[in-house]
């Protein structure tokens, strides 16, 4: 059943032209900027130049969810070790995904983000990095053959680590202990030892991050994307099934175009047939991180958070005056905005003025997240403030975190309907507003897993034990993943139809007068 149907019913040695050298910030280097108590409330606060704000400014803010170190002089010491590391990403990589992202925020493009909800130690290995990478793969070319257009790859992926606790404590059977809050502050089996923050973990974090993405590129340049593999990518455990036989059909349909192209003179070694671009991204949580992974550009001398090329803050963690937003206004990366059926409009745009008080496209991504009936209530009113006050932002749609539920047998689930309903609502939203869906937030894996109940390969309440390998929230599995790229692809493929056919008549319509 289709959305609209329903309604209706790195390689770290590369050389990068970008970044020619990195400044690295030790205490004694950075500025000594005088702060004042002045709030961010005021629409004024669009105006504030970078030169008021230091690496290091959100010290003097209140900050959210951060952990405390038992140890405050081995933090220090951990945090003075990644300064002098070299950053993961680059500054160049980041200013070409904000181009992208423009594009998206005009309708020209569409952004696929997705990975795990967090990712863990344990699950660190070259076979669940290529298995998610190549469910990417299926989902992108599925979206690019239906929506006709560019899709922006972007992985929650090589940082996305931390996680944000509404309780700073968990109780079992009479036994209080500090949350879990990521691998990369402490660990989740559930004693004392495990639950204290260790600062080690935020070394262990970037080595695995640096990894992660070094894989990531392999496979995006290396011929394991090359367009003439789409029949390759299947996983075997999504093979004799619905999405297979659909995906294997839309393989052979891009074969005979790749024929085409051949014939035409698009050889396969060209990039564009046998590279992808692909980028990372994670929630801007633990704000000492992301500080000492903070590099000044050469070339432009803007900042960026080398830590991903893209930074998104939490629903828990964008108050204005807060020190989540502080960091985050001074850094260059394009960033994303949580936002639930809980923001108010005039406190978004607000929001929006302070992170790009320049109203540069692709900057700025609000990730919507709020389930089907909110979302049908509480979007308008959002896109039309936004657009009101000539704000240009690019709206994506997460359709995990409002249908989280708790299952009988007590473990966190998401049912299918539920997450394709907030999608469906999204995409209504947009055409009844005359804006742009311009993309989508996933928490998937490419493993076999059985976290989310639902789909055409049902998972049932009494399938949850079998396969539960999360360590935070729930995740779509592979099959489950394609399906949804596919119900997003029909719908994708409408909305341009009809967008073709009102042009048309536009056209038509000036022919005849």
């Amino acid at each position: 059943m289709s959305l609209t149907a329903a309604a209706a019913s790195p390689n770290l040695t590369t050389p990068n032209p970008f970044l020619s050298r990195t400044t690295l910030f030790k205490p004694s280097q950075l500025l000594t900027l005088p702060r004042t108590s002045r709030t961010l409330i005021s629409a004024v606060s669009s105006t504030i130049s970078s030169s008021d704000w230091a690496v290091d400014s959100w010290k003097s803010k209140t900050a959210h969810q951060l952990p405390v170190y038992p140890d405050p002089d081995e933090l220090r010491s951990v945090l003075t070790t990644l300064e002098t590391f070299p950053p993961i990403v680059f500054a160049g990589e980041a200013r070409r995904l904000e181009t992208l992202l423009g594009k998206a925020a005009q309708g020209e493009a569409f952004l696929l983000q997705g990975g795990d909800c967090a990712e863990s130690f344990k699950e660190f290995n070259a076979n669940n990095i290529r298995d998610t990478f190549r469910v990417f793969l299926q989902m992108a070319i599925t979206l690019i053959y239906g929506a006709q257009m560019p899709v922006i790859k972007v992985g929650r992926m090589a940082g996305q680590f931390a996680k944000p606790r509404s309780d700073n404590f968990e109780t079992r059977d009479g036994v209080k202990l500090p949350s879990y809050r990521g691998d990369n502050i402490n660990g989740d089996a559930f004693d004392e030892k495990s639950r204290i923050p260790d600062p080690q973990r935020l070394l262990r974090a970037y080595l695995q991050s640096v990894g992660t993405l070094n894989l990531l590129r392999a496979f995006a340049t290396g011929g394991y994307a090359a367009m003439q593999r789409v029949s390759d990518w299947n996983l075997d455990f999504v093979e004799h099934s619905e999405q297979a036989d659909r995906y294997m059909e839309l393989a052979q349909r891009v074969d005979e175009a790749i024929g085409f192209l051949s014939a035409a003179g698009v050889t396969q070694n060209n990039p564009i047939m046998n590279t992808i671009e692909f980028w990372i991204s994670h929630e801007c949580l633990h704000l000492p991180y992301e500080q000492a992974l903070t590099r000044e550009d050469s070339t432009s001398g803007l900042y960026y958070d080398c830590s991903a090329h893209m930074l998104w803050v939490g629903e828990r963690t964008r108050q204005l005056d807060g020190a989540h937003v502080e960091f985050l206004r001074g850094v260059s990366n394009p960033l994303g905005i949580k936002v639930s059926d809980k923001m108010d409009p005039t406190e978004l745009v607000r929001l929006c003025e302070i992170l790009n008080p320049h109203n540069k496209p692709g900057r700025l991504t609000i990730i919507t997240r709020m389930g089907a009936d909110n979302m049908r209530v509480k979007l308008p009113h959002l896109i039309r403030a936004v657009r009101q006050a000539g704000l240009i932002v690019t709206w994506v749609s997460d359709p995990m975190h409002g249908n989280t539920i708790k299952a009988p047998c007590g473990l966190k689930t998401r049912p299918f309907d539920s997450i394709r309903a907030e999608l469906r609502a999204f995409f209504d939203v947009h055409d009844q507003e005359g804006s742009y869906p311009g993309g989508v937030h996933l928490e998937m894996t490419g493993q076999n897993v059985t976290e989310c109940i639902g789909g055409s390969k049902t998972v049932t309440v009494n399938d949850l034990n079998s396969r539960y390998h999360t360590h935070c929230d729930p995740r779509l599995n592979a099959s489950q993943s394609l399906e949804l790229a596919f119900l997003i692809a029909d719908r994708l493929r409408k909305d341009r139809l009809k967008r073709s056919s009102r042009t048309d008549s536009q056209m038509s319509g000036s022919a005849s007068v």
